[in-house]
């Protein structure tokens, strides 16, 4: 008999069991940063930017002189020299003057705006003609307008992008403190598997899931190493999951169900203690999951089934390699409208593979059906749709949550 616990209860047990871990972490270097998981917050260093600039091409003004200016009536003002880029302007702005500006130069003392060069024209080497009005601060940007010395860019925990990475080195630094990757074992167990590059005898199949789930591993900040294919032997699982203990998590797939060949809780349990916390989860595809924790490392047993292991990861293994990372970030939710009717059974959660697209700005979402153990239909779509648990279906219009995949 399975213990079988909600989505919402097993992944409150996954978390709460998890922060007993612990966090690793070092300094990198800032350009190898990128989706890694900070360890303490970015405060900034220094206004940004350092002095008021210009956004535009054109002729840094003192605003008041341009007012009233029209096509017929345009204001001439004397051009007093020129702003070259990276260097201090040659001389502060008097009322009447105007300074020739590039985008990103350093406004002159006294300027408060910049006419942009399409509404100039120059009489002479000394003079410009100003076709239109200019408000203070148009076409600037002063100093500290992006970010204030003293603020908090980025807070520990924050997973970090490539406009991240820009902004810690527009503020200078070169190094950032991350926490260490997730190191992940990944075993499949199985009497009917061969690797990828082996062909199949009748009764055989390739083994999907360790590669599917190393990649997902990647994709969720962690690092993972193949153990190979276990057959469907208690002694032998056994051992390679002695074998496993060096790493922070493992993860099996294969071997879950409540069969007679199943050996996953059995095996998890004669490790040590706690052991096996619940096995089953009240969800279609993945319902029988097990979830353990030995000597402090979490252990996963997800299904054989290609979507149905998909679907326990982006679940619960994701949300669990994140925290082991130190973020508490959740990915994104969407809301999309399904177009067509979905059949479900209450007291479950239900999750449909399916393609999101655009129709008439609005975002809707094309089931796609098919057995767990089906990859195409996960290869063809982009997103789960999650129908509630106490749902017995879903009419075609409504809006379901979804998640990216």
């Amino acid at each position: 008999m399975l213990t079988v616990l909600t989505v919402a209860e097993a992944k409150e047990k996954i978390l709460t069991t998890a922060s007993i871990m612990q966090v690793r972490g070092n300094k990198i270097p800032l350009i190898d940063a990128v989706g890694r998981v900070l360890t303490r917050p970015f405060i900034v260093s220094d206004d940004l930017p350092l002095f008021n600039r210009s956004t535009m091409d054109g002729f840094a003004v003192m605003a008041k002189d341009t007012f009233g200016t029209t096509d017929a009536m345009p204001a001439l003002l004397e051009i007093a020299g020129e702003v070259l880029m990276g260097q201090i302007p040659p001389v502060p702005l008097s009322p009447g003057y105007a300074l020739r500006i590039s985008t990103g130069g350093m406004l002159p003392d006294g300027s408060d705006a910049v006419v942009m060069v399409e509404y100039t024209e120059l009489l002479g080497n000394k003079t410009v003609a100003i076709h239109r009005a200019v408000a203070p601060g148009e076409n600037t940007i002063i100093r500290g307008e992006d970010m204030k010395m003293g603020e908090t860019l980025l807070s520990a925990g924050h997973i970090l992008r490539p406009q991240d990475v820009g902004a810690l080195a527009a503020l200078g630094y070169t190094e950032v403190d991350v926490s260490d990757k997730p190191r992940v074992a990944i075993l499949s167990t199985g009497d009917e598997l061969v690797m990828p590059d082996q062909t199949p005898k009748p009764g055989q199949i390739r083994d999907i899931n360790s590669y599917l789930l190393a990649a997902m591993v990647k994709q969720a900040g962690g690092t993972p190493t193949l153990l190979g294919i276990i057959p469907d032997q208690a002694d032998e699982l056994l051992f390679a999951l002695k074998e496993a203990r060096a790493f922070d998590c493992i993860i099996l797939s294969g071997g879950s169900s409540a069969g007679t060949r199943d050996h996953t809780a059995a095996a998890i349990n004669k490790l040590g203690n706690p052991g096996v916390l619940f096995h089953g989860v009240s969800m279609r595809p993945g319902k029988p999951l097990i979830f353990g924790i030995v000597d402090d490392k979490p252990y996963f047993g997800l299904s054989g089934n290609p979507t149905s292991a998909m679907v326990g990861f982006l679940l619960f293994v994701q949300p669990l390699l994140l925290h082991l990372a130190g973020s508490r970030e959740v990915p994104n939710l969407l809301q999309a409208r399904v177009d067509r009717n979905l059949s479900s059974a209450s007291g479950r959660e239900d999750y449909f593979r399916a393609v999101l697209y655009d129709r008439d700005g609005e975002l809707w979402a094309r089931p796609l059906l098919g057995q767990a153990n089906l990859i195409s239909t996960v290869v063809r779509g982009n997103a789960l749709l999650r129908i509630p648990q106490n749902s017995e279906g879903i009419e075609a219009g409504e809006i379901l949550e979804a998640i990216l995949i």
